[in-house]
């Protein structure tokens, strides 16, 4: 199946951003008792990188909601030997 870019960064910007969520919702959870103690830059510094790792490991090895695999440079660097 053909490798579908636009599917692929739908996918992935979808799953960086739920990531995004569970990581400020983890920072909030853990470290106030009301919304005003909420240290909410780091929160979102700790979603933030949580969603980064999320579309370097979504570039890196695939989604499994896309069909197709991300492609990869041949053996050789693509040129013909």
């Amino acid at each position: 199946m053909k490798f579908d870019l636009k599917e692929f960064v739908r996918a992935a910007a979808i799953r960086a951003l739920r990531t995004f969520a569970e990581g400020m919702l983890g920072v909030v959870g853990t470290t106030a008792v009301g919304i005003t103690q909420v240290d909410w830059l780091g929160a979102a510094s700790v979603g933030a990188t949580a969603a980064a790792v999320s579309v370097l490991i979504a570039v890196a090895t695939g989604l499994p909601e896309v069909d197709t695999e991300v492609p990869t440079i041949p053996r050789g660097g693509g040129r013909d030997e």
